[in-house]
């Protein structure tokens, strides 16, 4: 019998996946616990479907971190921090404070998760933060400390 996995299973094959098995197995096991369901037309046609808008989904998401990688490389976040004196700061400049700096001055939302500090930063300057967009891509973004 010819199933549609709705989840994955061990041994057997991942989500959405099309499979043969054998006709007790699929009757006594998956059907009853929603595992899978039997693949008839209509539902290989659903499966196709739901497959193809993942497809658009995915490349609509890559595109769009792409064009925020570019705006990334091209700007410069300007953060203001309490400091000391001599350039140094009381603390040190989180993720969230840069975060919140872009939402503030390009408009642009990002997670705090997403963006990665090398070395902690604890004195005045301009630093490299990167920024993870997902789908692999990275924007490296320049950020700028001032004491305030």
């Amino acid at each position: 019998m010819k199933v549609i996995l709705l989840q994955d299973v061990k041994g057997k094959g991942k989500k959405g996946q099309l499979l043969e098995v054998s006709d007790g197995y699929a009757r006594n096991f998956m059907l009853p616990r929603k595992i899978a369901v039997e693949a008839t037309a209509d539902a290989v046609n659903t499966m196709r479907m739901n497959d193809k808008a993942t497809q658009e989904r995915i490349a609509r998401e890559k595109a769009e971190a792409m064009e925020t990688a570019k705006k990334l490389r091209e700007l410069t976040v300007t953060v203001t921090a309490k400091g000391g004196g001599n350039g140094r700061l009381f603390g040190s400049v989180t993720n969230q404070e840069i975060a919140d700096a872009l939402k503030a001055k390009a408009g642009i939302v990002l997670d705090k998760r997403k963006i990665v500090i090398s070395d902690a930063i604890k004195n005045v300057g301009t630093y490299t933060v990167t920024c993870k967009l997902g789908y692999e891509i990275t924007a490296p973004l320049t950020v700028k400390i001032e004491e305030g």
